[in-house]
Protein backbone atom coordinates (compact mmCIF):
# COMPACT_ATOMS: atom_id res chain seq x y z
CA UNK A 1 0.00 0.00 0.00
CA UNK A 2 2.90 2.44 0.84
CA UNK A 3 6.59 2.42 -0.30
CA UNK A 4 9.01 -0.44 0.34
CA UNK A 5 10.92 1.40 3.16
CA UNK A 6 11.02 -0.91 6.25
CA UNK A 7 10.87 -4.57 4.46
CA UNK A 8 13.64 -7.07 5.77
CA UNK A 9 16.27 -8.52 3.52
CA UNK A 10 15.14 -10.46 0.84
CA UNK A 11 15.84 -13.97 0.57
CA UNK A 12 16.94 -15.74 -2.80
CA UNK A 13 13.98 -18.01 -3.59
CA UNK A 14 14.03 -22.06 -4.09
CA UNK A 15 10.93 -23.52 -5.33
CA UNK A 16 8.53 -25.22 -2.95
CA UNK A 17 5.32 -23.85 -0.59
CA UNK A 18 7.78 -23.58 2.22
CA UNK A 19 10.04 -20.96 0.48
CA UNK A 20 7.21 -18.83 -1.12
CA UNK A 21 5.56 -17.97 2.64
CA UNK A 22 9.43 -17.07 3.72
CA UNK A 23 10.14 -15.18 0.92
CA UNK A 24 6.60 -13.63 0.65
CA UNK A 25 7.08 -12.45 4.36
CA UNK A 26 9.89 -10.45 3.40
CA UNK A 27 7.17 -7.96 1.77
CA UNK A 28 5.33 -7.16 5.16
CA UNK A 29 5.65 -3.60 6.03
CA UNK A 30 7.43 -3.32 9.57
CA UNK A 31 5.81 -2.25 12.47
CA UNK A 32 7.91 1.24 12.05
CA UNK A 33 6.88 1.54 9.15
CA UNK A 34 3.39 0.71 9.83
CA UNK A 35 2.67 2.61 12.66
CA UNK A 36 4.31 5.86 11.51
CA UNK A 37 1.26 5.77 8.58
CA UNK A 38 -0.74 5.06 11.64
CA UNK A 39 0.10 8.19 13.31
CA UNK A 40 1.05 10.34 10.36
CA UNK A 41 -2.60 11.15 9.68
CA UNK A 42 -1.79 11.44 5.97
CA UNK A 43 -4.61 8.85 5.05
CA UNK A 44 -4.38 6.23 1.89
CA UNK A 45 -1.37 6.83 -0.72
CA UNK A 46 -2.94 8.50 -3.25
CA UNK A 47 -0.78 7.25 -5.70
CA UNK A 48 -1.76 3.73 -5.01
CA UNK A 49 -3.77 2.90 -8.43
CA UNK A 50 -0.85 4.54 -10.91
CA UNK A 51 1.18 2.61 -8.85
CA UNK A 52 -0.58 -0.82 -9.01
CA UNK A 53 -0.83 -0.03 -12.62
CA UNK A 54 3.08 -0.06 -13.62
CA UNK A 55 3.64 -3.53 -11.02
CA UNK A 56 0.76 -4.47 -13.52
CA UNK A 57 2.62 -3.59 -16.36
CA UNK A 58 5.54 -4.92 -14.64
CA UNK A 59 4.21 -8.44 -14.57
CA UNK A 60 3.05 -8.20 -18.29
CA UNK A 61 -0.77 -6.90 -18.07
CA UNK A 62 -2.89 -4.15 -19.10
CA UNK A 63 -5.73 -3.68 -16.45
CA UNK A 64 -8.16 -4.41 -19.47
CA UNK A 65 -6.62 -7.93 -19.79
CA UNK A 66 -8.66 -8.80 -16.14
CA UNK A 67 -12.01 -7.97 -17.76
CA UNK A 68 -12.35 -11.56 -19.18
CA UNK A 69 -12.23 -12.86 -16.11
CA UNK A 70 -15.63 -11.31 -15.67
CA UNK A 71 -14.80 -9.79 -11.61
CA UNK A 72 -17.00 -9.15 -9.06
CA UNK A 73 -15.96 -6.54 -6.94
CA UNK A 74 -16.70 -6.41 -3.34
CA UNK A 75 -15.94 -3.86 -0.46
CA UNK A 76 -17.38 -2.86 2.91
CA UNK A 77 -16.58 -2.92 6.39
CA UNK A 78 -18.08 -5.99 7.98
CA UNK A 79 -18.98 -8.60 6.33
CA UNK A 80 -17.44 -8.06 2.75
CA UNK A 81 -15.24 -11.62 3.00
CA UNK A 82 -18.38 -13.54 4.19
CA UNK A 83 -20.33 -11.97 1.05
CA UNK A 84 -17.68 -12.64 -1.17
CA UNK A 85 -18.31 -16.59 0.17
CA UNK A 86 -21.59 -16.43 -0.33
CA UNK A 87 -21.33 -15.08 -3.73
CA UNK A 88 -18.98 -17.69 -4.72
CA UNK A 89 -21.14 -20.67 -2.98
CA UNK A 90 -24.04 -19.41 -5.32
CA UNK A 91 -22.34 -19.19 -8.40
CA UNK A 92 -20.69 -22.84 -7.72
CA UNK A 93 -24.05 -24.41 -8.21
CA UNK A 94 -23.57 -23.27 -12.05
CA UNK A 95 -21.03 -25.36 -12.74
CA UNK A 96 -20.97 -28.53 -14.48
CA UNK A 97 -22.12 -30.93 -12.19
CA UNK A 98 -24.74 -33.96 -12.23
CA UNK A 99 -27.47 -31.54 -11.25
CA UNK A 100 -26.61 -28.92 -13.20
CA UNK A 101 -27.28 -29.72 -16.84
CA UNK A 102 -26.58 -26.21 -18.22
CA UNK A 103 -24.19 -24.70 -16.59
CA UNK A 104 -22.31 -20.97 -17.60
CA UNK A 105 -19.51 -20.93 -15.73
CA UNK A 106 -15.71 -23.25 -15.59
CA UNK A 107 -14.23 -21.85 -12.77
CA UNK A 108 -14.68 -19.41 -10.31
CA UNK A 109 -11.91 -17.39 -8.69
CA UNK A 110 -12.02 -15.73 -4.97
CA UNK A 111 -9.69 -13.78 -3.54
CA UNK A 112 -9.92 -12.80 0.01
CA UNK A 113 -7.78 -11.47 2.91
CA UNK A 114 -7.04 -11.88 5.58
CA UNK A 115 -6.36 -15.83 5.60
CA UNK A 116 -6.90 -17.57 8.94
CA UNK A 117 -4.14 -20.36 8.91
CA UNK A 118 -2.58 -20.94 5.40
CA UNK A 119 -1.93 -17.77 3.29
CA UNK A 120 -3.16 -19.81 0.21
CA UNK A 121 -6.49 -19.46 1.30
CA UNK A 122 -6.66 -16.25 0.24
CA UNK A 123 -6.27 -17.74 -3.60
CA UNK A 124 -9.00 -19.90 -4.32
CA UNK A 125 -10.41 -21.64 -7.56
CA UNK A 126 -14.36 -23.22 -7.57
CA UNK A 127 -13.83 -22.45 -3.47
CA UNK A 128 -10.59 -24.69 -2.96
CA UNK A 129 -7.60 -22.70 -1.67
CA UNK A 130 -4.56 -23.09 -4.12
CA UNK A 131 -3.03 -26.33 -3.39
CA UNK A 132 0.98 -26.13 -1.75
CA UNK A 133 2.48 -27.01 -5.17
CA UNK A 134 0.15 -24.61 -6.93
CA UNK A 135 0.75 -21.44 -4.76
CA UNK A 136 5.12 -21.88 -5.11
CA UNK A 137 3.78 -22.20 -9.11
CA UNK A 138 2.35 -19.20 -9.01
CA UNK A 139 4.49 -17.17 -6.34
CA UNK A 140 7.48 -17.41 -7.58
CA UNK A 141 6.01 -17.15 -11.72
CA UNK A 142 5.13 -14.02 -10.00
CA UNK A 143 8.01 -13.10 -8.15
CA UNK A 144 10.58 -14.30 -11.29
CA UNK A 145 8.51 -11.92 -14.16
CA UNK A 146 9.15 -8.81 -11.78
CA UNK A 147 12.74 -9.27 -11.32
CA UNK A 148 12.87 -9.94 -14.96
CA UNK A 149 11.24 -6.58 -15.76
CA UNK A 150 13.74 -5.23 -13.23
CA UNK A 151 17.15 -6.80 -15.10
CA UNK A 152 15.14 -5.57 -18.19
CA UNK A 153 15.48 -2.08 -16.77
CA UNK A 154 18.81 -2.19 -15.45
CA UNK A 155 17.49 -2.04 -12.06
CA UNK A 156 18.40 -4.08 -8.74
CA UNK A 157 16.15 -7.42 -8.04
CA UNK A 158 15.88 -7.21 -4.27
CA UNK A 159 12.86 -5.89 -2.59
CA UNK A 160 12.50 -2.96 -4.82
CA UNK A 161 11.75 -4.98 -7.58
CA UNK A 162 8.60 -5.98 -5.47
CA UNK A 163 5.43 -4.62 -4.13
CA UNK A 164 4.87 -5.25 -0.64
CA UNK A 165 2.56 -7.98 0.59
CA UNK A 166 -0.87 -6.91 -0.28
CA UNK A 167 0.09 -5.63 -3.68
CA UNK A 168 2.05 -8.87 -4.48
CA UNK A 169 -0.71 -11.24 -3.46
CA UNK A 170 -3.78 -9.49 -5.34
CA UNK A 171 -0.64 -9.29 -8.62
CA UNK A 172 -0.33 -13.09 -8.16
CA UNK A 173 -4.14 -13.89 -7.69
CA UNK A 174 -4.76 -12.14 -10.95
CA UNK A 175 -2.03 -13.67 -12.75
CA UNK A 176 -3.30 -17.25 -10.91
CA UNK A 177 -7.20 -16.66 -12.33
CA UNK A 178 -5.84 -15.61 -16.02
CA UNK A 179 -3.56 -18.56 -16.45
CA UNK A 180 -5.98 -20.84 -14.93
CA UNK A 181 -9.01 -19.56 -17.58
CA UNK A 182 -11.17 -18.27 -14.48
CA UNK A 183 -14.13 -17.12 -16.27
CA UNK A 184 -15.83 -15.40 -12.99
CA UNK A 185 -12.88 -13.86 -10.13
CA UNK A 186 -14.81 -12.55 -6.91
CA UNK A 187 -12.24 -10.12 -5.61
CA UNK A 188 -12.55 -8.55 -2.03
CA UNK A 189 -10.93 -5.21 -1.85
CA UNK A 190 -8.33 -4.90 1.24
CA UNK A 191 -8.85 -1.84 2.63
CA UNK A 192 -11.21 1.30 1.50
CA UNK A 193 -11.70 1.00 -2.25
CA UNK A 194 -11.08 4.26 -4.19
CA UNK A 195 -7.33 3.42 -3.45
CA UNK A 196 -7.35 -0.05 -2.59
CA UNK A 197 -4.80 -2.57 -4.46
CA UNK A 198 -7.67 -4.13 -6.09
CA UNK A 199 -9.12 -1.25 -7.56
CA UNK A 200 -7.74 -1.44 -11.18
CA UNK A 201 -10.76 -3.45 -12.01
CA UNK A 202 -11.35 -1.69 -15.28
CA UNK A 203 -15.13 -3.23 -15.74
CA UNK A 204 -16.02 -5.48 -13.20
CA UNK A 205 -20.01 -7.19 -13.86
CA UNK A 206 -21.49 -5.63 -10.38
CA UNK A 207 -20.28 -4.39 -7.55
CA UNK A 208 -21.02 -4.65 -3.98
CA UNK A 209 -20.78 -2.78 -0.50
CA UNK A 210 -21.39 -4.66 2.63
CA UNK A 211 -22.18 -3.32 5.93
CA UNK A 212 -20.18 0.14 6.65
CA UNK A 213 -18.71 0.96 10.30
CA UNK A 214 -15.62 2.74 11.67
CA UNK A 215 -12.36 1.40 10.85
CA UNK A 216 -9.21 2.01 9.50
CA UNK A 217 -9.21 5.37 10.73
CA UNK A 218 -5.92 6.97 9.83
CA UNK A 219 -6.40 5.64 6.29
CA UNK A 220 -9.98 5.90 6.06
CA UNK A 221 -10.89 8.94 8.05
CA UNK A 222 -12.67 8.90 11.04
CA UNK A 223 -16.50 9.46 9.86
CA UNK A 224 -18.64 7.15 8.37
CA UNK A 225 -19.17 9.66 5.37
CA UNK A 226 -15.80 9.40 4.99
CA UNK A 227 -15.56 5.85 5.00
CA UNK A 228 -18.27 5.77 2.38
CA UNK A 229 -16.70 7.95 0.16
CA UNK A 230 -13.26 4.98 -0.22
CA UNK A 231 -15.82 2.23 -0.23
CA UNK A 232 -17.74 3.26 -3.22
CA UNK A 233 -14.67 3.62 -4.96
CA UNK A 234 -15.06 0.24 -6.73
CA UNK A 235 -17.89 1.34 -8.26
CA UNK A 236 -17.56 1.93 -12.35
CA UNK A 237 -19.75 3.35 -15.16
CA UNK A 238 -21.54 -0.13 -17.16
CA UNK A 239 -21.73 -2.18 -13.76
CA UNK A 240 -24.58 -2.12 -11.72
CA UNK A 241 -23.78 -1.78 -7.68
CA UNK A 242 -25.68 -2.95 -5.03
CA UNK A 243 -25.32 -2.11 -0.83
CA UNK A 244 -26.38 -3.36 1.73
CA UNK A 245 -28.55 -1.32 4.43
CA UNK A 246 -26.29 1.72 5.98
CA UNK A 247 -26.73 4.36 7.95
CA UNK A 248 -28.37 7.74 6.83
CA UNK A 249 -24.89 9.94 6.37
CA UNK A 250 -23.33 6.94 4.80
CA UNK A 251 -26.05 6.20 2.10
CA UNK A 252 -26.05 9.59 1.04
CA UNK A 253 -22.45 9.36 0.31
CA UNK A 254 -22.86 6.58 -1.79
CA UNK A 255 -25.85 7.34 -3.57
CA UNK A 256 -23.93 10.92 -4.42
CA UNK A 257 -20.89 8.76 -5.66
CA UNK A 258 -22.90 6.62 -7.53
CA UNK A 259 -24.58 9.54 -9.68
CA UNK A 260 -21.29 11.38 -9.73
CA UNK A 261 -20.05 8.21 -12.06
CA UNK A 262 -23.46 7.25 -13.58
CA UNK A 263 -24.02 4.33 -11.72
CA UNK A 264 -27.05 2.42 -11.12
CA UNK A 265 -27.10 1.83 -7.52
CA UNK A 266 -29.85 -0.30 -5.94
CA UNK A 267 -30.22 -0.69 -1.98
CA UNK A 268 -30.50 -4.64 -1.01
CA UNK A 269 -32.92 -5.51 1.53
CA UNK A 270 -33.17 -8.57 3.54
CA UNK A 271 -34.67 -11.38 1.20
CA UNK A 272 -37.81 -12.60 2.45
CA UNK A 273 -36.99 -16.48 1.81
CA UNK A 274 -34.19 -16.49 4.72
CA UNK A 275 -36.21 -16.80 7.33
CA UNK A 276 -36.45 -20.53 6.01
CA UNK A 277 -33.36 -21.67 5.13
CA UNK A 278 -30.07 -22.54 7.24
CA UNK A 279 -27.39 -20.78 5.92
CA UNK A 280 -24.47 -22.29 5.87
CA UNK A 281 -23.07 -19.34 7.60
CA UNK A 282 -24.60 -19.04 11.27
CA UNK A 283 -25.63 -15.84 12.66
CA UNK A 284 -29.06 -13.85 11.92
CA UNK A 285 -26.91 -10.96 11.25
CA UNK A 286 -25.25 -13.25 8.06
CA UNK A 287 -28.89 -12.73 6.40
CA UNK A 288 -27.56 -9.32 5.68
CA UNK A 289 -25.13 -10.45 4.00
CA UNK A 290 -26.71 -13.37 2.13
CA UNK A 291 -29.41 -10.89 1.09
CA UNK A 292 -26.16 -8.98 -0.84
CA UNK A 293 -24.68 -11.44 -2.61
CA UNK A 294 -28.13 -12.69 -3.81
CA UNK A 295 -28.20 -9.58 -5.85
CA UNK A 296 -24.74 -9.66 -6.67
CA UNK A 297 -24.52 -13.57 -8.01
CA UNK A 298 -27.96 -12.29 -9.96
CA UNK A 299 -27.05 -9.41 -11.58
CA UNK A 300 -23.68 -11.27 -12.42
CA UNK A 301 -25.56 -13.95 -14.19
CA UNK A 302 -27.91 -12.59 -15.58
CA UNK A 303 -24.79 -10.41 -17.62
CA UNK A 304 -23.31 -13.72 -18.60
CA UNK A 305 -26.73 -14.21 -20.22
CA UNK A 306 -28.44 -16.62 -17.98
CA UNK A 307 -32.14 -14.62 -18.45
CA UNK A 308 -34.03 -17.62 -16.46
CA UNK A 309 -32.87 -15.57 -13.00
CA UNK A 310 -35.17 -13.30 -12.06
CA UNK A 311 -34.96 -9.52 -12.47
CA UNK A 312 -35.99 -9.23 -9.39
CA UNK A 313 -34.74 -11.60 -7.61
CA UNK A 314 -34.52 -9.18 -4.20
CA UNK A 315 -38.41 -10.10 -3.70
CA UNK A 316 -38.90 -13.01 -5.79
CA UNK A 317 -38.66 -17.03 -5.15
CA UNK A 318 -35.27 -18.15 -4.99
CA UNK A 319 -33.69 -20.60 -7.34
CA UNK A 320 -32.86 -23.76 -6.58
CA UNK A 321 -29.32 -23.57 -7.04
CA UNK A 322 -28.97 -20.09 -4.65
CA UNK A 323 -30.75 -21.99 -1.91
CA UNK A 324 -28.35 -24.91 -2.22
CA UNK A 325 -25.43 -22.63 -2.19
CA UNK A 326 -26.40 -20.22 0.12
CA UNK A 327 -26.76 -23.75 2.77
CA UNK A 328 -23.52 -25.31 1.47
CA UNK A 329 -21.25 -22.20 1.97
CA UNK A 330 -18.39 -22.40 4.43
CA UNK A 331 -16.32 -19.52 5.87
CA UNK A 332 -14.00 -20.35 8.90
CA UNK A 333 -13.72 -18.38 11.91
CA UNK A 334 -17.12 -16.58 11.74
CA UNK A 335 -19.51 -17.21 14.12
CA UNK A 336 -18.01 -21.27 13.99
CA UNK A 337 -18.67 -23.78 16.58
CA UNK A 338 -16.30 -26.45 17.53
CA UNK A 339 -16.94 -29.08 19.89
CA UNK A 340 -14.35 -31.31 21.82
CA UNK A 341 -14.67 -33.05 25.53
CA UNK A 342 -16.55 -30.78 27.75
CA UNK A 343 -15.94 -27.56 25.98
CA UNK A 344 -18.01 -25.99 23.14
CA UNK A 345 -15.31 -23.02 21.30
CA UNK A 346 -17.72 -20.48 20.10
CA UNK A 347 -15.02 -18.48 17.11
CA UNK A 348 -15.91 -15.27 15.61
CA UNK A 349 -12.84 -13.14 13.81
CA UNK A 350 -14.92 -9.78 15.13
CA UNK A 351 -12.45 -6.94 15.56
CA UNK A 352 -14.12 -3.56 14.90
CA UNK A 353 -16.59 -2.01 17.39
CA UNK A 354 -19.72 -2.95 15.61
CA UNK A 355 -18.07 -7.00 14.53
CA UNK A 356 -17.14 -6.84 18.16
CA UNK A 357 -21.03 -6.98 19.33
CA UNK A 358 -22.44 -8.69 16.69
CA UNK A 359 -20.25 -11.60 17.77
CA UNK A 360 -21.25 -10.80 21.02
CA UNK A 361 -25.05 -10.84 20.84
CA UNK A 362 -24.49 -14.35 18.78
CA UNK A 363 -22.55 -15.45 21.69
CA UNK A 364 -25.48 -14.36 23.90
CA UNK A 365 -28.01 -16.24 21.48
CA UNK A 366 -26.14 -19.52 21.88
CA UNK A 367 -25.86 -19.21 25.73
CA UNK A 368 -29.72 -18.78 25.85
CA UNK A 369 -30.22 -21.45 23.38
CA UNK A 370 -27.96 -23.67 25.65
CA UNK A 371 -29.60 -22.70 28.94
CA UNK A 372 -33.04 -23.63 27.66
CA UNK A 373 -32.02 -27.11 26.63
CA UNK A 374 -29.99 -27.46 30.19
CA UNK A 375 -31.74 -29.40 33.39
CA UNK A 376 -28.47 -28.50 35.54
CA UNK A 377 -28.04 -26.22 38.58
CA UNK A 378 -25.77 -23.87 38.78
CA UNK A 379 -24.09 -21.62 36.93
CA UNK A 380 -21.97 -22.43 34.06
CA UNK A 381 -18.60 -21.41 33.13
CA UNK A 382 -18.29 -19.07 30.29
CA UNK A 383 -14.48 -18.62 29.16
CA UNK A 384 -13.56 -15.37 27.17
CA UNK A 385 -10.52 -15.59 25.28
CA UNK A 386 -9.03 -12.62 23.59
CA UNK A 387 -6.91 -10.32 21.60
CA UNK A 388 -6.58 -7.11 19.67
CA UNK A 389 -3.22 -6.27 18.60
CA UNK A 390 -2.69 -3.21 17.04
CA UNK A 391 -6.35 -1.24 17.48
CA UNK A 392 -8.17 0.04 20.40
CA UNK A 393 -8.17 -3.24 22.29
CA UNK A 394 -9.90 -1.59 25.25
CA UNK A 395 -13.04 -0.20 23.49
CA UNK A 396 -13.46 -3.61 22.24
CA UNK A 397 -13.55 -5.45 25.27
CA UNK A 398 -15.70 -2.82 27.27
CA UNK A 399 -17.91 -3.02 23.61
CA UNK A 400 -18.25 -6.56 23.76
CA UNK A 401 -18.97 -6.75 27.38
CA UNK A 402 -21.55 -4.20 27.46
CA UNK A 403 -22.98 -6.17 24.84
CA UNK A 404 -23.34 -9.31 26.38
CA UNK A 405 -23.85 -8.09 29.95
CA UNK A 406 -27.04 -6.52 28.26
CA UNK A 407 -27.70 -9.84 26.07
CA UNK A 408 -27.94 -11.73 28.45
CA UNK A 409 -28.76 -9.76 31.65
CA UNK A 410 -25.67 -10.70 33.56
CA UNK A 411 -23.22 -8.04 34.72
CA UNK A 412 -20.66 -10.79 34.81
CA UNK A 413 -21.15 -12.27 31.30
CA UNK A 414 -18.04 -14.79 31.96
CA UNK A 415 -16.34 -16.53 34.74
CA UNK A 416 -13.12 -16.52 33.45
CA UNK A 417 -11.17 -14.66 30.70
CA UNK A 418 -7.64 -14.83 29.18
CA UNK A 419 -5.68 -12.52 27.03
CA UNK A 420 -3.11 -13.65 25.34
CA UNK A 421 -1.03 -12.93 22.33
CA UNK A 422 -0.93 -13.66 18.27
CA UNK A 423 1.89 -16.08 19.20
CA UNK A 424 0.48 -19.60 18.30
CA UNK A 425 3.05 -21.53 19.82
CA UNK A 426 5.10 -22.47 23.23
CA UNK A 427 7.88 -24.08 21.60
CA UNK A 428 8.54 -22.75 17.76
CA UNK A 429 6.80 -19.47 17.98
CA UNK A 430 4.70 -18.73 14.70
CA UNK A 431 3.57 -21.14 11.97
CA UNK A 432 5.23 -19.34 8.95
CA UNK A 433 1.76 -18.49 7.38
CA UNK A 434 0.68 -16.62 11.10
CA UNK A 435 3.73 -14.25 10.85
CA UNK A 436 3.04 -10.82 11.37
CA UNK A 437 5.53 -7.63 11.29
CA UNK A 438 3.26 -4.81 11.85
CA UNK A 439 2.40 -5.37 15.39
CA UNK A 440 5.18 -4.09 18.17
CA UNK A 441 7.73 -6.79 18.96
CA UNK A 442 8.50 -4.76 22.55
CA UNK A 443 4.59 -4.88 23.25
CA UNK A 444 4.03 -8.62 22.35
CA UNK A 445 7.88 -9.59 24.05
CA UNK A 446 5.98 -7.33 27.13
CA UNK A 447 2.91 -8.93 27.01
CA UNK A 448 1.92 -4.74 27.12
CA UNK A 449 -1.75 -5.04 25.64
CA UNK A 450 -2.74 -8.17 27.40
CA UNK A 451 -1.38 -6.84 30.89
CA UNK A 452 -3.94 -3.56 29.86
CA UNK A 453 -7.12 -6.02 28.50
CA UNK A 454 -6.34 -7.67 32.27
CA UNK A 455 -6.54 -3.96 34.18
CA UNK A 456 -9.68 -3.01 31.94
CA UNK A 457 -11.91 -6.32 32.56
CA UNK A 458 -10.87 -6.33 35.98
CA UNK A 459 -12.16 -2.78 36.41
CA UNK A 460 -15.24 -3.92 34.75
CA UNK A 461 -15.99 -6.97 36.55
CA UNK A 462 -13.57 -7.58 39.58
CA UNK A 463 -15.02 -11.13 39.70
CA UNK A 464 -13.92 -13.02 36.82
CA UNK A 465 -10.84 -14.92 37.11
CA UNK A 466 -8.41 -13.31 35.20
CA UNK A 467 -5.34 -15.15 33.11
CA UNK A 468 -2.67 -13.13 31.35
CA UNK A 469 -0.74 -15.90 28.79
CA UNK A 470 1.66 -15.74 26.26
CA UNK A 471 1.05 -17.89 23.47
CA UNK A 472 -2.03 -19.12 22.01
CA UNK A 473 -1.71 -22.32 22.83
CA UNK A 474 -1.05 -21.71 26.20
CA UNK A 475 -4.50 -20.18 26.62
CA UNK A 476 -6.30 -23.60 24.78
CA UNK A 477 -4.14 -25.70 27.53
CA UNK A 478 -5.82 -23.34 30.26
CA UNK A 479 -9.60 -23.65 29.39
CA UNK A 480 -8.79 -27.46 28.93
CA UNK A 481 -7.69 -27.80 32.18
CA UNK A 482 -10.42 -25.30 33.60
CA UNK A 483 -13.29 -27.79 31.50
CA UNK A 484 -11.34 -30.75 33.27
CA UNK A 485 -12.05 -29.84 36.74
CA UNK A 486 -14.54 -29.13 39.08
CA UNK A 487 -17.25 -30.35 37.11
CA UNK A 488 -19.70 -31.88 39.46
CA UNK A 489 -22.73 -29.08 39.65
CA UNK A 490 -22.34 -27.43 36.35
CA UNK A 491 -24.31 -27.17 33.87
CA UNK A 492 -23.17 -28.83 30.69
CA UNK A 493 -19.80 -28.10 28.32
CA UNK A 494 -17.43 -24.76 29.37
CA UNK A 495 -18.56 -22.21 26.77
CA UNK A 496 -15.49 -20.17 25.32
CA UNK A 497 -15.92 -17.02 23.21
CA UNK A 498 -12.71 -16.80 20.90
CA UNK A 499 -12.40 -13.46 19.52
CA UNK A 500 -11.50 -10.02 18.79
CA UNK A 501 -8.67 -10.74 15.80
CA UNK A 502 -8.63 -12.95 13.07
CA UNK A 503 -4.95 -12.88 13.65
CA UNK A 504 -5.74 -14.66 17.03
CA UNK A 505 -8.73 -16.93 15.49
CA UNK A 506 -6.19 -18.10 12.54
CA UNK A 507 -3.87 -19.13 15.32
CA UNK A 508 -6.39 -20.54 17.66
CA UNK A 509 -7.65 -23.00 14.40
CA UNK A 510 -4.04 -24.33 13.80
CA UNK A 511 -3.31 -24.92 17.61
CA UNK A 512 -7.01 -27.08 17.15
CA UNK A 513 -5.92 -28.68 14.01
CA UNK A 514 -2.08 -29.43 15.48
CA UNK A 515 -2.06 -33.23 16.18
CA UNK A 516 -0.17 -32.80 19.65
CA UNK A 517 -3.87 -30.52 20.62
CA UNK A 518 -6.06 -32.37 19.71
Amino acid sequence: MYANAGKTNQIPPANDHQDAVTALNTLQSNFSIVDAIRKSGRGMNKQAIPEMLEWCRKLGYEPSNFDRLKPIHIAGTKGKGSTSAFISSILAQYLPSSSQHSPCLSKIGLYTSPHLRFVRERIQINNQPLSEDEFAKFFFATWDRLESAARGAGLPTDASAKPVYFRFLTLMALHTYITEGVDTAIIEAGIGGEYDSTNILVQPTVTGISSLGIDHVAMLGGTIEEIAWHKAGIMKPGAVAFTAPQPEGAMQVLKQRAAEKGVELHVVERHPELDNITLGLAADFQKINASLAISVAAAHLRALGRTDIPADIATSLLPAEFKRGLEQVQWGGRCEIRREKNIAWHIDGGHTLESIEVAGKWFASQIAASSSSSSGSGKRKRVLLFNQQTRDAGALAKALHKTLANAVKDERPFTHAAFCTNLTFQEGGYKADLVSVNASGKDVEELSVQKRLADTWAEIDNETSIKVLRTIEEAVLWVRELAGSEREGEQGDVMVLVTGSVHLVGGFLEVLETPMNR
